[in-house]
């Protein structure tokens, strides 16, 4: 690294990261030395320290990288919500440059959009910028994103409405013949709706009893097992369907099914209900059937264990047939609960007569009679009888 001179102009001549570059700093000697200095001192922070010059990069601009790095990495629907959170965020931080956005700033926009929308909605536009901040730090745009200094907002917990054994039978009577196996299988499996309309043959393994899941929410492959049930359904359909689809009506894939479900759901007289709570009545019945939570998070495909945890709700029935469970099982094994006698607290108003009566019956249905005899100087009738036929002689009845 070296300073020269050429005509009037000094240059500063340095090699960095195997390429040589020179440059033209000005007619100023002292000029030049500083210019010289500080490209010292910044290729020896990101060699040393792994201290990055930040890029005066605009938010919209890089806004734009992100939604195309969005749209190649991601499902579908997750590109689409990117879209519409860079749209609210742009009015807010658009010709911002992306390094001088501050946690204050960020903190001013919740407060603003939480007038006019949910913490729900929020905490997702926020997530979104997160992922932005994060973006620009891997290509070196910004040292440190500012998301790390903000809290999202509480959310009210997620929804719990699963069907009961009655409700899902009177819901599966009331199906239409092309929505019943598209009902069935969502019960059976958990999949989501898109999942189940977009289901091709050549996913379905019916030797194997498995389906493969390509396009999925985090856009990673799962594989869902077929029980005996939805395997009886899945091989009548095989037999008379030859598409590539396996849900489909006048020879046509199934696309829309929310006028017939939600007619099903009127004829069954199911109200507050949700096709994708079929998700939730597949998920919520393997807990209460005591499958594991590490199970259901696989067969959902949730990438957090907290996902997973919203299904792990039980049924107010499902919790009084479990205490009464416990119950039978304490008496099955001949425990002595239900023999257990309650004994009242002695009143010292009393004659000592009586208290030394009701302590020394208190010893012994705790088992406590050597104690008693050393605290309160008596022993207790169990103590007295134990003491009485140990002198007795032993007598085998044969």
């Amino acid at each position: 690294m070296r300073l020269y001179k050429r005509g009037k102009t000094y240059y500063v001549d340095f090699t960095y990261k195997g390429k040589r570059i020179r440059k033209a700093v000005g007619r100023d000697k002292k000029t030049a030395e500083l210019a010289l200095k500080d490209i010292e001192v910044r290729i020896a922070k990101e060699e040393y320290l792994g201290v990055y010059a930040e890029k005066r990069v605009l938010f919209e601009d890089f806004a734009k990288d992100y939604l195309e790095y969005s749209r190649a990495n991601k499902a579908k629907k997750s590109w689409e919500r990117d879209i519409a959170s860079v749209k609210h965020l742009l009015s807010y931080f658009g010709g911002l440059v992306l390094p001088d956005i501050s946690v204050e700033q960020i903190e001013r926009y919740k407060t603003k959009r939480r007038e006019k929308v949910s913490p729900a909605s929020v905490n997702r536009e926020l997530a979104c910028l997160s992922h932005i901040f994060t973006l620009a730090n891997r290509f070196g745009i910004v040292s440190e994103s500012p998301m790390k200094g903000v809290k999202k907002f509480k959310e009210p917990p997620g929804r719990v409405r699963f069907l009961s054994h009655d409700e899902i039978n009177r819901l599966i009577a009331a199906c239409a013949p092309h929505l019943r196996p598209i009902v069935i299988t969502a019960l059976n499996t958990g999949m989501r709706k898109s999942e189940i309309l977009n289901l091709q043959w050549r996913d379905v393994d019916l030797d194997r009893r498995t389906i493969t899941i390509r396009k999925t929410k985090n856009n990673e492959i799962r594989i869902v097992p077929i029980n005996e049930l939805l395997l009886g359904i899945l091989s009548k359909l095989r037999s008379h369907i030859t598409g590539e689809y396996v849900f489909t009506r006048y020879g046509k894939p199934v696309r829309d099914i929310r006028t017939a479900f939600d007619n099903a759901l009127k004829r069954a007289g199911i109200k507050n209900f949700r096709f994708h709570d079929l998700r939730h009545t597949f998920a919520s019945h393997l807990v209460m059937d005591g499958a594991h939570l590490r199970t259901v998070q696989q067969l959902l495909g949730h990438k957090d264990i907290k996902m997973t945890m919203r299904y792990s709700h039980l049924s107010k029935d499902f919790v009084q047939e479990a205490v009464e469970n416990l119950a039978k099982k304490f008496l099955e094994y001949g425990t002595n609960m239900a023999q257990t006698r309650i004994f009242k607290k002695p009143n010292p108003r009393k004659s000592l007569k009586h208290n030394r009566a009701s302590v020394a019956e208190l010893a012994d249905a705790l088992d406590l009679g050597s104690s008693v005899q050393a605290t309160w100087g008596f022993e207790s009738p169990r103590s007295q009888y134990e003491k009485n036929t140990s002198k007795r002689k032993l007598v085998i009845w044969r």
